[in-house]
């Protein structure tokens, strides 16, 4: 049995929001007012897993768009014809003088 990409793409996505929910509410519950910064210290980690999980769900919906986009045929790149072998002297433009 295969599971298609797009289930592994929702997949990825649900756990970075699930780790970055899960950051934010331990963050919350563990505020200390003395010293604010540390509880978000302690949870640096799970924003760090959202953070990746988000960034790796979108550079594959991206790979996802490009091959969609080349395989339609009229945006296929175009093969440039081959030219004649060049000389090694540059040709002079065809450029009018005032």
């Amino acid at each position: 049995m295969r599971i298609d990409p797009s289930m592994w793409r929702t997949i990825l996505f649900s756990l970075g929001v699930v780790t970055f929910v899960i950051g934010v509410y331990q963050t919350l519950v563990e505020n200390n007012p003395k010293v604010p910064a540390e509880s978000l210290q302690r949870n640096y980690w799970l924003f760090m897993i959202s953070l990746g999980c988000i960034m790796y769900y979108r550079y594959l919906k991206q790979r996802d768009k490009e091959a969609r986009f080349l395989a339609d045929p009229k945006n296929a790149p175009k093969v440039p014809a081959k030219s004649p072998a060049k000389s090694g002297k540059a040709q002079p433009r065809k450029k009018s003088r005032n």
